[in-house]
Protein backbone atom coordinates (compact mmCIF):
# COMPACT_ATOMS: atom_id res chain seq x y z
CA UNK A 1 0.00 0.00 0.00
CA UNK A 2 2.80 2.43 0.85
CA UNK A 3 4.35 1.95 -2.59
CA UNK A 4 1.01 2.72 -4.22
CA UNK A 5 0.87 5.88 -2.10
CA UNK A 6 4.37 6.88 -3.22
CA UNK A 7 3.42 6.21 -6.84
CA UNK A 8 0.28 8.35 -6.58
CA UNK A 9 2.08 11.18 -4.82
CA UNK A 10 4.94 11.37 -7.33
CA UNK A 11 2.60 10.95 -10.29
CA UNK A 12 0.46 13.78 -8.93
CA UNK A 13 3.52 15.99 -8.53
CA UNK A 14 4.68 15.24 -12.08
CA UNK A 15 1.21 15.91 -13.50
CA UNK A 16 0.98 19.27 -11.71
CA UNK A 17 4.54 20.18 -12.64
CA UNK A 18 3.82 19.47 -16.30
CA UNK A 19 0.45 21.24 -16.33
CA UNK A 20 1.84 24.46 -14.83
CA UNK A 21 4.27 24.78 -17.75
CA UNK A 22 1.96 23.46 -20.48
CA UNK A 23 1.17 25.62 -23.50
CA UNK A 24 -2.52 25.90 -22.53
CA UNK A 25 -1.85 27.01 -18.95
CA UNK A 26 1.04 29.37 -19.75
CA UNK A 27 -1.03 31.01 -22.50
CA UNK A 28 -3.81 31.49 -19.95
CA UNK A 29 -1.38 33.00 -17.45
CA UNK A 30 0.06 35.22 -20.17
CA UNK A 31 -3.40 36.60 -20.94
CA UNK A 32 -4.28 37.09 -17.26
CA UNK A 33 -0.98 38.46 -16.00
CA UNK A 34 -0.06 40.41 -19.17
CA UNK A 35 3.25 42.21 -18.56
CA UNK A 36 3.57 40.56 -15.12
CA UNK A 37 3.90 37.21 -16.86
CA UNK A 38 7.62 37.95 -16.74
CA UNK A 39 7.50 36.74 -13.12
CA UNK A 40 5.69 33.48 -13.87
CA UNK A 41 8.80 31.39 -14.63
CA UNK A 42 10.35 32.25 -11.27
CA UNK A 43 7.06 31.43 -9.53
CA UNK A 44 6.97 28.08 -11.37
CA UNK A 45 10.50 27.21 -10.20
CA UNK A 46 9.79 28.19 -6.60
CA UNK A 47 6.49 26.31 -6.34
CA UNK A 48 8.12 23.24 -7.90
CA UNK A 49 10.88 23.27 -5.27
CA UNK A 50 8.42 24.05 -2.47
CA UNK A 51 6.41 20.91 -3.32
CA UNK A 52 9.40 18.70 -4.19
CA UNK A 53 11.43 19.03 -0.98
CA UNK A 54 8.77 17.69 1.45
CA UNK A 55 7.89 14.96 -1.07
CA UNK A 56 11.51 13.76 -1.14
CA UNK A 57 11.71 13.86 2.66
CA UNK A 58 8.44 11.96 3.10
CA UNK A 59 9.47 9.28 0.59
CA UNK A 60 12.80 8.78 2.36
CA UNK A 61 11.13 8.32 5.74
CA UNK A 62 8.48 5.96 4.41
CA UNK A 63 10.85 3.23 3.25
CA UNK A 64 14.34 2.44 4.57
CA UNK A 65 14.61 -1.20 3.51
CA UNK A 66 17.66 -1.72 1.29
CA UNK A 67 17.00 -4.29 -1.45
CA UNK A 68 20.03 -3.70 -3.71
CA UNK A 69 23.59 -3.96 -2.40
CA UNK A 70 26.33 -3.07 -4.86
CA UNK A 71 29.61 -4.96 -4.93
CA UNK A 72 32.97 -3.19 -4.88
CA UNK A 73 33.44 -2.91 -8.65
CA UNK A 74 29.80 -2.04 -9.32
CA UNK A 75 30.01 0.62 -6.64
CA UNK A 76 33.02 2.16 -8.40
CA UNK A 77 31.16 2.14 -11.72
CA UNK A 78 28.08 3.57 -10.02
CA UNK A 79 29.98 6.54 -8.59
CA UNK A 80 31.71 7.17 -11.91
CA UNK A 81 28.27 7.37 -13.55
CA UNK A 82 26.89 9.56 -10.74
CA UNK A 83 29.68 12.13 -10.95
CA UNK A 84 29.72 11.91 -14.74
CA UNK A 85 25.98 12.56 -14.94
CA UNK A 86 26.27 15.50 -12.50
CA UNK A 87 29.09 16.97 -14.58
CA UNK A 88 27.04 16.57 -17.77
CA UNK A 89 23.93 18.08 -16.17
CA UNK A 90 25.64 21.21 -14.88
CA UNK A 91 27.81 21.61 -17.97
CA UNK A 92 24.69 21.59 -20.16
CA UNK A 93 22.84 23.85 -17.73
CA UNK A 94 25.50 26.56 -17.59
CA UNK A 95 27.12 26.30 -21.03
CA UNK A 96 24.54 24.88 -23.44
CA UNK A 97 21.37 26.50 -22.09
CA UNK A 98 20.38 29.95 -20.87
CA UNK A 99 20.38 29.36 -17.10
CA UNK A 100 19.08 32.88 -16.41
CA UNK A 101 15.99 32.22 -18.54
CA UNK A 102 15.50 28.83 -16.87
CA UNK A 103 15.15 30.49 -13.46
CA UNK A 104 13.08 33.35 -14.88
CA UNK A 105 15.73 35.94 -14.01
CA UNK A 106 16.25 37.16 -17.57
CA UNK A 107 12.48 37.60 -17.98
CA UNK A 108 12.43 39.75 -14.83
CA UNK A 109 15.39 41.80 -16.07
CA UNK A 110 13.40 42.52 -19.24
CA UNK A 111 10.26 43.42 -17.27
CA UNK A 112 8.85 46.81 -18.20
CA UNK A 113 11.01 47.25 -21.27
CA UNK A 114 9.00 48.73 -24.11
CA UNK A 115 10.97 46.94 -26.80
CA UNK A 116 10.42 43.19 -26.79
CA UNK A 117 13.36 40.95 -27.56
CA UNK A 118 12.66 38.70 -30.50
CA UNK A 119 13.69 35.11 -30.06
CA UNK A 120 16.37 33.92 -32.44
CA UNK A 121 15.44 31.26 -34.93
CA UNK A 122 18.88 29.69 -34.58
CA UNK A 123 19.40 26.51 -32.58
CA UNK A 124 22.64 25.80 -30.79
CA UNK A 125 24.08 22.52 -32.04
CA UNK A 126 27.55 22.62 -30.51
CA UNK A 127 28.82 20.85 -27.41
CA UNK A 128 26.46 18.35 -25.81
CA UNK A 129 23.57 19.67 -27.92
CA UNK A 130 25.35 18.31 -30.96
CA UNK A 131 25.25 14.81 -29.43
CA UNK A 132 21.70 14.79 -28.03
CA UNK A 133 18.88 17.31 -27.94
CA UNK A 134 18.23 16.97 -24.19
CA UNK A 135 21.51 16.20 -22.37
CA UNK A 136 20.15 17.34 -18.99
CA UNK A 137 17.33 14.80 -19.13
CA UNK A 138 19.74 12.04 -20.15
CA UNK A 139 22.05 12.94 -17.25
CA UNK A 140 19.11 13.03 -14.84
CA UNK A 141 17.96 9.53 -15.81
CA UNK A 142 21.49 8.15 -15.33
CA UNK A 143 21.76 9.89 -11.94
CA UNK A 144 18.39 8.59 -10.74
CA UNK A 145 19.07 4.94 -11.52
CA UNK A 146 22.56 5.04 -10.01
CA UNK A 147 20.98 6.13 -6.70
CA UNK A 148 18.73 3.07 -6.51
CA UNK A 149 18.98 0.88 -3.40
CA UNK A 150 15.46 0.71 -1.90
CA UNK A 151 12.09 -0.35 -3.27
CA UNK A 152 10.90 3.26 -2.94
CA UNK A 153 13.80 4.29 -5.18
CA UNK A 154 12.66 1.84 -7.84
CA UNK A 155 9.10 3.16 -7.70
CA UNK A 156 10.10 6.85 -7.78
CA UNK A 157 12.72 6.34 -10.49
CA UNK A 158 10.23 4.52 -12.69
CA UNK A 159 7.64 7.30 -12.28
CA UNK A 160 10.23 10.03 -12.93
CA UNK A 161 11.74 8.25 -15.93
CA UNK A 162 8.33 7.89 -17.56
CA UNK A 163 7.64 11.54 -16.74
CA UNK A 164 10.96 12.70 -18.21
CA UNK A 165 10.27 10.83 -21.45
CA UNK A 166 6.68 12.12 -21.73
CA UNK A 167 7.78 15.62 -20.72
CA UNK A 168 10.53 15.59 -23.33
CA UNK A 169 8.07 14.64 -26.07
CA UNK A 170 5.73 17.46 -24.99
CA UNK A 171 8.65 19.89 -24.87
CA UNK A 172 9.63 18.83 -28.38
CA UNK A 173 6.18 19.86 -29.63
CA UNK A 174 6.61 23.30 -28.06
CA UNK A 175 10.05 23.68 -29.63
CA UNK A 176 8.68 22.77 -33.06
CA UNK A 177 6.01 25.47 -32.62
CA UNK A 178 8.71 27.97 -31.59
CA UNK A 179 11.43 27.19 -34.14
CA UNK A 180 9.46 25.49 -36.93
CA UNK A 181 11.36 23.79 -39.73
CA UNK A 182 14.70 24.64 -38.12
CA UNK A 183 13.93 22.41 -35.16
CA UNK A 184 12.44 19.67 -37.33
CA UNK A 185 15.75 19.50 -39.18
CA UNK A 186 17.58 19.41 -35.84
CA UNK A 187 15.40 16.45 -34.83
CA UNK A 188 16.53 14.61 -37.96
CA UNK A 189 20.19 15.26 -37.26
CA UNK A 190 20.53 14.74 -33.47
CA UNK A 191 18.92 12.08 -31.24
CA UNK A 192 16.45 13.18 -28.55
CA UNK A 193 17.88 11.67 -25.34
CA UNK A 194 20.08 8.66 -26.06
CA UNK A 195 23.34 9.80 -27.72
CA UNK A 196 24.82 8.29 -30.87
CA UNK A 197 21.57 6.67 -31.99
CA UNK A 198 21.17 8.68 -35.20
CA UNK A 199 22.78 7.52 -38.42
CA UNK A 200 23.93 10.59 -40.29
CA UNK A 201 23.06 10.65 -43.95
CA UNK A 202 26.08 10.68 -46.23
Amino acid sequence: MKYLLITLMWTGYCALHSYLISIRFTNLMNRLLKKYYAFYRLFYILISLFLLIPLINYTGQLDNEVIIVYGHYLDILRYILIYGSLFMFFWAFFFDYDSLSFFGIRQIFNFGKTKELKSSNEIKKSGLLGIMRHPMYFALIIYLWCQTSKMADLVVNLVLTVYIIIGTILEEKKLVLEFGETYIQYQKEVPMIIPFTKVKAK
